[in-house]
């Protein structure tokens, strides 16, 4: 059995080298778990931890297609997440991540989520061209939304007063719903397909994004758009509102995300940064991005394996986290103040994890395996050199009564033992 950490850059994890991976149908839960804690016997000492997870990095596995949408409740307690095998899985986020639920009934890949604001029901849009809501207390469907004429890109709910749905389709109609009903209360039709789309605080106004690479704003009441904002080179996969309502989120096939001032009064220009590092890809997924509780930081997937996160007020990036092996469709910011974020993607694995503020050196482990060139110095080497090294890359193996570190730490300490630059201990060593 092992336990795999999650590799990231900078400041990713603390406690940096426990995964524990949940998979769906094990009888204990976990495939693997170390525990590291100061007292332990394990090669890594624990460093401050950032979140009540269970471990600073965990794989959650169960999906049998890739993951095209994960949520979390509004409480930050519960997961739901949907994949091209058709189904929706339903999470715990603490403790040992429960696999609680699976819900079954599409004929199509699940392609976005939102839950109700009382997280006892998750509307979901497929490719099946069908909207569908279900009952979590009991595990069935509630309804099934019937009306779109070709696959359902995405969803989004009200934030108050009266549930209402809007749907976007490549039908190039925004579909108006009242939960209770299967059919549609209204659509408004546009020229192009929608692959994204955002509700206001008010409820009053749509966002939507689409092939023809321009956001339009919508008017509910009047069914015609109040104004656009143009900028993206590529069609639109995702848009958020933030927290505070005065911006707006989006990314686009162009491998850009951008902000946008979305205040009754702003300027025309409504632009407010451009964020690059965050490549699509080949594949051409509809990536969403999200905002923080707080609207400080912004996050997205790439085509790369990434999740990249930046700082919304400043444009730096924050943290470039690795540890997928296919695009990253889906970045979630976990509700509330705990700086936990959770990844999907098209590995079937979703990866949820703390971030730290800091960035985890060498010299901060207490690990002592001898070289592997001359047996004796690869641990005295790495205490002494350590303050040249950025420690991306370690996995913890275990067998009966053994633990070792693996190749790639073995090749760091020999690079350290030979005078060796401290590019090894960098991302892809």
């Amino acid at each position: 059995m092992s336990a795999e950490k999650r590799p990231a850059d900078d400041e990713l994890g603390a406690s940096q080298m426990i995964v524990k991976r949940q998979n769906v149908g094990s009888s204990t839960g976990a495939l693997a778990r170390l525990n590291a804690s100061g007292k332990s016997s394990a090669l890594v000492q624990a460093t401050p931890r950032t979140s009540n997870l269970q471990a600073p990095v965990m794989e959650l596995s169960g999906h049998s297609g890739e993951i095209f949408a994960a949520k979390f409740d509004p409480t930050g307690n519960f997961i739901a997440s949907g994949s091209m095998d058709r189904s929706i899985l339903l999470w715990r986020t603490y403790g040992d991540c429960e696999n609680y639920g699976i819900l079954n009934g599409h004929r199509g890949a699940i392609l976005d989520l939102q839950w109700s604001r009382d997280s006892k029901i998750v509307f979901s849009a497929s490719a099946d061209m069908h909207l569908a809501s279900w009952d979590l207390e009991n595990g069935t469907r509630i309804r099934r939304y019937i009306g779109h004429e070709e696959i359902v890109n995405t969803v989004d709910l009200s934030k108050r007063g009266e549930d209402m749905l809007v749907s976007g389709s490549d039908d190039g109609s925004i579909g108006l719903w009242d939960p209770r009903s299967k059919n549609a209360a209204d659509y408004i039709q546009t020229e192009f397909p929608i692959t994204a789309i955002a509700m206001s605080e008010a409820g009053n106004e749509v966002y939507t994004g689409g092939i023809d690479n321009d956001i339009k704003v919508w008017d509910l009441r009047k069914k015609s758009v109040v104004y656009s904002m143009l900028g993206h080179q590529d069609t639109i996969t995702s848009l958020r509102v933030s927290p505070d309502s005065q911006s707006l989120l989006s990314y686009a096939m162009d491998s850009t995300v951008r902000t946008w001032d979305i205040r009754p009064f702003a300027p025309t220009d409504r632009a407010i940064r451009t964020f690059d590092g965050a490549s699509m890809g080949l594949e051409k997924n509809l990536i969403k991005a999200s905002w923080d509780s707080e609207g400080k930081k912004v996050a997205v997937g790439s085509g790369d394996g990434t999740a990249t996160i930046w700082s919304s007020e400043t444009g730096k990036l924050l943290y470039k986290l690795p540890g997928h092996k296919g695009t990253v469709n889906c970045v979630e910011f976990a509700p509330g103040t705990e700086p936990i974020v959770l990844s999907a993607s098209s590995d079937r694995n979703m990866l949820l994890g703390e971030l730290r503020p800091r960035l985890l050196m060498l010299h901060q482990l207490n690990i002592l395996p001898a070289c592997s060139r001359c047996g004796l110095c690869g641990a005295y080497a790495a205490q002494r050199r350590s303050t040249d090294i950025q420690f991306m890359y370690y996995r913890i193996t275990s067998k009966p009564g053994t633990f070792g570190p693996s190749n790639s730490y073995q090749a760091l300490v020999s690079a350290i033992c030979e005078g060796t630059s401290s590019q090894y201990g960098s991302r892809g060593a």
